[in-house]
């Protein structure tokens, strides 16, 4: 083989080989990044993966929660209302919103006993939202939380 020839093979392999290696490298972290969402009915009927990170969502069951005293531990119930239920404990400050009959989106792994260990836990708002300004305009008291008072001559 003539030696340009060669010269050019070898610098044709090296490029191949490196863009193979970028598109491995890369498919593997967005592999790794993908927190698919699972409800309840599926995660019961064991098509949730175990010990990977999902996400899993629901409404709060009604007299579910329980905290623990003298602990950020906090284990509640969440439930798709069609008899599928997947109990759920975390560890942190819960959202001001969270409450019973609330809807919740948890960020987590489901272990083995079907406990959702969660590490994060983002609630829903209702769909009766309206901003502040809004309102006012209609003489209506703001949703609790958003108590965001822009000029200090108004108080609600």
């Amino acid at each position: 083989m003539h030696p340009k020839r060669k010269q050019r093979l070898l610098i044709i392999s090296v490029l191949i080989g490196g863009v193979g290696a970028t598109a491995a490298l890369v498919l593997n972290a967005l592999n790794e990044n993908i927190n698919l969402f699972y409800p309840p009915d599926q995660i019961v009927a064991g098509l949730a993966p175990v010990d990977q990170r999902i996400r899993a969502g629901g409404i709060v069951v009604d007299g579910s929660v329980f905290r623990e005293i003298g602990s950020m531990s906090v284990s509640f119930v969440i439930s798709d209302l069609d008899g599928h239920d997947v109990p759920v404990t975390f560890e942190g400050i819960l959202p001001n919103l969270f409450g019973e009959g609330q809807g919740i989106v948890a960020t987590g792994r489901l272990g083995a006993d079907g406990v959702f260990v969660a590490s994060e836990v983002l609630a829903k708002h209702d769909e009766n939202y309206m901003p502040t300004e809004l309102a006012a305009m209609q003489g209506r008291k703001p949703p609790m939380g958003n108590q965001v008072n822009s000029d200090p001559g108004v108080s609600y």
